[in-house]
């Protein structure tokens, strides 16, 4: 945990690694350098709130048992910091490990500070570092469907936690409007609108056979009459290829709005190529010396930097191999950003290699990194929906999106780890009980809603301004801070570790924790100095579910109606 996170817990920390490495320095003298203190949650919490290893880490050094050497650094921590005694309850010596269990007063100073701060707990000032972050891209050739989503989800949430952590984020899609998918979309075009005049018109072998092409061919006999009918195919393919490209792409961004995904840009394939970009990423490579000719083609020395083999960007022929496009996608990204992020479709395994080689090419090792989505599977009423994209039936997002909404969609999308395949259970999404995870969260934020609206303005006052939090001292109350004490560590892993679904696994605790402390505690009763320390913790949970919501990209409502699996709740 950080030490320049605002909150009580993470100060308390920093003031007792600074004690216990001033001990260590003390009792373990020698020109070496003193590793840091690190602290973590252990896994049991039998073991208390937190543990560091730095006596394990000594022991060696300072020729003594880990045992010992632990129960010496924790008392003399404590001889030079006396005042964390008041917000330590036990630094205990187990096996070498140090365990710290916190004094009920820290948490109750977190929760004083989570009220005060609002819903700017956890958020880090901006740090000039900036991402270009490409995401759910898809190919012009027909409707978003399932696995976009899931890249959508994973990506502006992504987004919106590097955001909070104070990063600089430009979130980008790239329209693949190069090469022979294109040509394949003007003939299945053409030949949707060819059927309008002649229902008997062969349609291609290799086309795309989805009813969505239909709406279109019929907005350009609308616009266009009977003009393509007799044409030669030099004149309208290059039509049909860009009229189709266009509605699908306004599709496409339809789409994403509706799911609460906007892109800063839109970058189309053919327009880069177009702006010389290429030859100035092959130049700039070449400038470099990973450039050189072979067998009549252009070749980049990408094994260089990690890559199973060299790639081609210039084929024999003079055309532009489809590597060439990512090098002047990438050169131009980094050319206004400091790192590229990229989350790309589980087809897309082989190309993770080639695009870190290109970031080392460039002189810039380590500044590209791309993250895969995995297949889903989903199931309706327990069976799996077959889905097949060249058939026809593909299960499009919209449809996914009228069925359970935009919060269950991108709830269950992030459930699970991207490179983990996922399962969605269409009906589990829908019902209103706590066997389904994203309900169950946004009750618990609008439980604490109601209880708002039937609290006191006066007591609410008073609980926002942190007073009487030191009366929070049963179990559930603080079970449930402490857990709201780990909401800026957890952001800061869904960053490190581009890994959202973890901040999904955090919002279903918080409200799980909620839930006891509500079962347990009475919030508003006839003490009113305990109404005024639990309407605190209450809206401190709240602060940080919603915030746990909005970085997921799902709401949080005010009211709701009861779990199906409450009998006692209410409609809150």
């Amino acid at each position: 945990m950080s030490p320049t996170t605002a909150d009580a817990s993470s100060d308390v920390l920093a003031r007792l690694g600074a004690a216990l490495e001033r001990a260590a320095s003390a009792l373990v003298p020698g020109e070496e350098r003193m590793p840091s203190v690190a602290f973590e949650a252990p896994r049991n919490p039998d073991f208390g709130d937190f543990a560091t290893n730095l006596a394990l880490q000594l022991a060696r050094r300072a020729r003594r048992p880990p045992q010992q050497l632990a129960a010496e650094l924790v008392e003399r921590a404590f001889e030079e910091e006396p005042s964390l005694r008041e917000l330590i309850a036990e630094a205990t010596p187990v096996a070498g490990f140090i365990n710290i269990r916190m004094a009920p007063a820290c948490w109750q100073q977190l929760v004083a500070e989570i009220v005060r701060r609002g819903r700017d707990y956890g958020r880090s000032a901006p740090n000039g570092t900036r991402i270009s972050l490409e995401f759910g891209s898809a190919n012009p050739v027909g409707p978003l469907v399932v696995v976009q989503g899931r890249a959508l989800s994973l990506g502006d949430s992504l987004a919106r936690a590097m955001r909070f952590c104070g990063f600089d984020v430009t979130t980008e899609w790239i329209v693949n409007d190069e090469g022979s998918q294109l040509d394949t979309l003007a003939r299945s075009l053409h030949a949707r609108y060819r059927r309008l005049f002649d229902p008997s018109f062969p349609f291609p072998e290799d086309g795309y056979p989805g009813d969505y092409l239909v709406p279109i061919a019929v907005r350009i006999r609308d616009e266009d009459g009977a003009r393509w009918v007799d044409a030669e195919a030099a004149e309208w393919m290059p039509y049909f290829g860009r009229y189709g490209r266009d509605a699908i792409v306004a599709e496409q961004q339809t789409t994403c709005a509706r799911f609460g995904v906007h892109f800063e840009r839109w970058q189309s394939q053919h327009d880069l190529a177009a702006s010389g970009a290429i030859e100035a990423g092959i130049a700039a490579l070449r400038a470099r010396g990973f450039v050189y000719e072979a067998d009549g083609a252009t070749w980049v020395r990408t094994t260089e930097f990690g890559d199973d083999k060299d790639r081609v960007v210039i084929r024999s022929d003079g055309r532009p191999a489809y590597f060439a496009a990512d090098v002047a996608y990438h050169y131009d990204k980094l050319s206004r950003a400091d790192r590229a992020i990229l989350i790309l479709g589980p087809d897309h395994h082989g190309y993770v290699a080639r695009l870190v080689a290109i970031a080392g090419a460039f002189g810039k090792p380590g500044a590209i990194s791309a993250l895969i989505a995995q297949q889903m599977t989903l199931l309706r009423d327990g069976q799996v929906v077959s889905l097949s994209k060249r058939e026809g039936n593909v299960l499009a997002l919209d449809e996914i999106v009228d069925e359970v909404g935009v919060d269950a969609a991108r709830f269950f999308f992030l459930l699970l780890n991207a490179d983990t395949p996922l399962t969605f259970d269409l009906t589990l999404a829908v019902e209103q009980s706590s066997e389904n995870p994203v309900y169950y969260v946004q009750y618990g934020h609008a439980r604490i809603a109601s209880i708002e609206r039937k609290a006191p303005r006066e007591l609410l006052e008073r609980a926002a301004r942190g007073e009487a939090v030191e009366r929070l001292t049963e179990p559930p109350e603080l079970i449930l801070a402490r857990r709201l004490a780990e909401f800026p560590a957890i952001v800061r892993s869904v960053v490190d570790g581009l890994a959202p679904n973890r901040l999904a696994r955090y919002a279903r605790d918080v409200a799980a924790d909620f839930h006891q402390f509500y079962m347990a505690c009475t919030v508003l009763g006839d003490d009113t100095q305990l109404t005024v320390a639990r309407l605190a913790l209450a809206h401190a949970t709240k602060i940080v579910l919603a915030n746990a919501l909005e970085l997921l990209g799902v709401s949080a409502p005010d009211s709701m109606e009861r779990l199906a699996s409450d009998p006692e709740a209410r409609s809150v």
